[in-house]
């Protein structure tokens, strides 16, 4: 990622940091996956879109091959890790999902969709702990993400109902 593209996505995420209005908020995230999902590769930026239309029309199996051959010719590309990990994730496989995730956070540790993504898996496997630690994380780039105080509120009173 060229030092622009990486000043650039310094400065959004300064700025969700403290974005209080959810258009303002949606407008961030959107500014962040635009830098997120460019290569600089035209070779590599068809290879990825592909890869997401195999996916949006259900071909998962399609949609994997895609980002693992992206993976595999830029391995610190971040966002091919996470659309590969969406694409297990939609296939019910969440511990190839997960693995990848952690590759995603290996590589891009402010990576929201990455780690909200990991918190769903966490809940639907019940590991309740880790799903809120998962979230406090992603709370600390984005305290004002809609909905997830309450998600954070619902988790910490469930793990402290003794019941």
């Amino acid at each position: 990622m060229s030092a622009d593209r990486q000043q650039q996505l310094d400065e959004l995420f300064t700025r969700l940091r403290t974005a209080t209005a959810p258009l303002e908020i949606e407008a961030l995230q959107q500014g962040i996956w635009q830098l997120w999902l460019e290569t600089d590769d035209q070779v590599l930026n068809k290879r990825l879109e592909e890869g997401m239309r195999a996916m949006s029309a259900g071909d998962y199996t399609k949609a994997i091959d895609d980002f693992t051959w992206l993976v595999e010719k830029r391995p610190e590309f971040s966002e091919g890790w996470n659309k590969r990990a969406t694409a297990h994730y939609l296939r019910g496989e969440y511990k190839a999902s997960l693995e990848d995730v952690a590759q995603t956070l290996e590589r891009e540790p402010r990576h929201f969709g990455a780690l909200s993504g990991k918190a769903t898996i966490q809940r639907m496997v019940g590991d309740d702990r880790g799903a809120l630690r998962t979230l406090r994380r992603l709370s600390a780039l984005c305290p004002n993400f809609p909905g997830l105080q309450a998600q954070l509120h619902d988790l910490q009173d469930r793990l402290d109902d003794p019941s």
